[in-house]
């Protein structure tokens, strides 16, 4: 290779790391920089400082510290709130993910959660069971709730072809206007509006934990979220069930042609989704929050749609990228006392993340096709040199 070779080879490491061995890690990081730029910019022309703005965030997810806090609070309960918000946004998105890698794009996760979590707090958050059983039981009434909710649009797609996107968005609706009705004729709390809360013993927290002299709410969601995302990486990577749901996924006919039973996958990839999101609901309303608001979905459930292609689609990226969406929402509202803007520039922020997260595989085919050409002008050069030293050697054996 020549040193003017070299030279233009050199100026490709950028594309060779988005279209790499290391793109599944380059391109989500290069759409997070690309969105934080875009976001700096939009501050900046607010007249806000960008760098305030965004530690600011830090600050309010109990990851840096505050310059001053009120009575009882500390950074430690700052921090384990962010968790608490993180755990069914974490779940959410694991629900996403697994109905992506078979091919299915879940838009129901927000009815899903509000329904099972409804479901577990009528039937335990409002009885007199003690912590021991109350809380168990709230995870499979979660779980078991939102997966026959997911089945069945599984079933719809499956047996009439009715596309998930359609059925999940009516499914809802229906869901949110019933759950809303039974809210408001015989749950609702009078003065709020809302749910009646869910008992302590059922909710999906530990209480009054002193950590470091600060009393600190632990929520147990996120030891459930993040085992569930090794383990759903595990089940892609290592089992046979993971490799069916991917084929199913990627090519449904030529998984049915090579034997894999294309509708009994489609609907538990289904149910699997549903079941996460289920179990996202009830960390959600029956944790971070234990009351629901009625005739309102959570945004949680479609913000976990950001998380999961931030996320590559991938389980462990998953966390990541939740962690990453839940700073910029849970720290919304310290950041809108910091900066003085509206706290819902953190949702704008989310949607760009978004945005520059469905543009990932046109920036890794952009980085493949500056590669391919590249390529081909070297062996273009190549070729020609060689066909002028051919040249020279046949004129001077003349």
């Amino acid at each position: 290779m020549t040193d003017a070779e070299k030279k233009k080879g050199g100026t490709g490491w950028f594309q060779r790391l988005l279209d790499g061995r290391w793109s599944h890690i380059a391109v989500p990081v290069f759409c997070v920089l690309l969105s934080l730029l875009v976001s700096g910019v939009l501050l900046v022309i607010l007249g806000k400082d960008p760098f305030v703005g965004f530690y600011s965030f830090l600050q309010g997810s109990g990851i840096a510290p505050k310059g001053s806090y009120g009575g009882g609070a500390g950074i430690q309960s700052d921090f384990f709130t962010f968790l608490g918000y993180l755990a069914p946004m974490l779940l959410a998105s694991l629900g996403f993910v697994v109905g992506f890698r078979a091919g299915l794009f879940n838009i129901g996760i927000s009815g899903q959660m509000v329904a099972s979590a409804f479901t577990a707090t009528v039937l335990v958050g409002y009885s007199d069971l003690p912590a021991v059983l109350s809380k168990p039981l709230v995870i499979i009434i979660g779980a078991v709730v939102g997966a026959l909710l997911g089945a069945f649009v599984g079933f719809l797609k499956y047996r009439f072809n009715v596309h998930e996107v359609v059925s999940t968005i009516m499914i809802n609706y229906i869901l949110n206007y019933i759950v809303g009705f039974f809210i408001n004729m015989y749950f609702v709390n009078g003065l709020t509006r809302s749910s009646l809360p869910c008992s302590t013993d059922a909710a999906l927290m530990i209480y009054n934990v002193q950590i470091g002299g600060i009393n600190c709410t632990i929520p147990l969601g996120i030891f459930l979220a993040v085992a569930l995302a090794f383990f759903f990486d595990w089940l892609f990577k290592r089992t046979v069930v993971g490799f069916e749901l991917k084929a199913v996924g990627q090519n449904p006919k030529a998984a049915k042609y090579a034997g894999i039973n294309v509708g009994k996958r489609l609907i538990q990839a289904m149910a699997l989704s549903g079941a996460l999101a289920g179990l996202a609901g009830v960390a959600y309303y029956c944790g971070y929050y234990t009351t629901i608001v009625p005739k309102t979905l959570p945004q949680m459930g479609y913000d976990c749609i950001a998380v999961a292609l931030l996320g590559n689609g991938n389980p462990i990226g998953s966390i990541f990228a939740s962690i990453l969406v839940s700073i910029f929402q849970n720290g919304s509202n310290f950041m809108s006392s910091t900066l003085g803007v509206q706290k819902e520039i953190a949702s704008l922020i989310v949607g760009i993340m978004l945005l520059f997260s469905a543009c990932g595989g046109y920036f890794k085919y952009l980085a493949h096709r500056k590669l391919q050409r590249e390529e081909d002008a070297k062996l273009e050069a190549r070729a020609k040199t060689a066909a002028a030293a051919k040249a020279t050697t046949e004129e001077g054996e003349k």
